[in-house]
């Protein structure tokens, strides 16, 4: 069933002012310049307003400035409030209409006799659930999902198709795992021998905390011996690795591609941009953004932005550039040398 909200129990909701009918149903959200009638849109920056003027929502979210300076060229009804982005979360929250699975447990489901799951689970086609797991109320599973034994899985959470959780891997509650997402494989653990290698066998866990969203096709490896912990409300997009022994703090954020190699620690409300890649056994303070692309290969104990690396620029410039890095030893080298002999200059000269 599609989801409706009137504008009034939406501006009690959001805390937001209302101007207009409060009766007004609304159905869906839209961008400013696609929405149509009974959807509601939103103005977070301002190079969109362009479009307040023309645009047929039947609602918009505006901050105060905005309504101050473009009040009267609305022909809608508005909601002010001060964060306009996070009232558009909310609502798009309130109005979300993805789909959920069918009720019950799909007779191709394998479910091994020592499981406890809660009646109201629902579960999809060809899921495959092994010994002693325990998944509680309103968690859903999607199609073709594998459940390794001894495996948690807290209330509410939800696995999207194709999400592997290999053995003693534990969800916390309200989380999201999206397709493709493996949870508890292998950690990279070899004891070199001569010229070749022995695995050293990952005998710890993956413990993912509350309200956490994995995105599509990433790796969370199990610890070693101990376990790889994801605080809560961490926030993770998709094709990201978190190697053996990693701990992520509460409300961290990275997005696609990020790599964190094994043993580092990761402070809580952390921001890694996408490709960031950090080095293991490493150290990084509280609130610290890293910048895209940013090879982190030392621990820091204030809160920062750090970037590195070189941003685009034409090839033939790049590689002139790529000429000058491997002479920046000698150059340093005989800038020391003029600054020693500029002294030497300077001394001889009468007071």
């Amino acid at each position: 069933m599609d989801k409706k909200i009137t504008l009034g129990e939406l501006a009690r909701k959001l805390g937001a002012t209302l101007i207009g009918d409060p009766n007004l149903l609304l159905y869906a959200v839209a961008d400013l310049a696609h929405a149509k009638e009974n959807e509601i849109s939103f103005l977070s920056n301002p190079k969109f307003e362009v479009h307040l003027a023309v645009t047929k929502a039947s609602a918009v979210i505006v901050n105060q400035d905005t309504y101050n300076k473009l009040g009267k060229q609305f022909s809608c009804a508005l909601l002010i409030m001060e964060n306009t982005y996070l009232g558009y979360a909310k609502t798009a929250q309130m109005l979300d209409n993805t789909p959920t699975l069918k009720d019950g447990f799909h007779t191709s489901a394998i479910i091994a006799d020592t499981a406890k799951i809660d009646p109201s689970v629902r579960i999809a086609e060809n899921v495959v659930i092994g010994e002693g797991v325990v998944i509680e109320s309103g968690v859903q599973i999607g199609a073709n999902s594998v459940i390794g034994d001894y495996c948690t899985i807290k209330r509410n959470s939800r696995l999207w198709a194709n999400v592997t959780l290999y053995h003693r891997v534990h969800l916390g509650e309200n989380t999201i795992i999206h397709s493709g997402t493996i949870l508890g494989s292998d950690g990279f653990g070899y004891a070199q021998q001569d010229v070749s290698w022995v695995k050293i066998p990952q005998v710890g866990s993956v413990q993912i905390g509350n309200d956490v969203e994995i995105g599509a096709n990433c790796c969370i490896d199990r610890g070693a011996l101990g376990a790889t912990q994801i605080g809560k409300g961490v926030k993770i997009d998709n094709m990201v690795h978190i190697a053996h022994n990693v701990i992520v703090g509460d409300d961290c954020a990275m997005a696609g591609c990020v790599a964190i190699a094994g043993s580092s620690e990761i402070g809580a409300r952390t921001t890694l941009a996408g490709g960031v890649g950090i080095l293991g056994h490493l150290k990084i303070a509280q609130g610290s953004h890293f910048t895209a692309r940013t090879l982190v290969n030392k621990s820091n104990e204030k809160a920062g932005i750090f970037s590195g690396g070189t941003g685009m620029m034409p090839n033939k410039e790049w590689r002139k550039s790529v000429a000058r890095f491997r002479q920046l030893d000698d150059m340093a080298k005989k800038i020391k040398e003029l600054e020693k002999q500029l002294q030497l200059m300077a001394n001889q000269l009468p007071n």
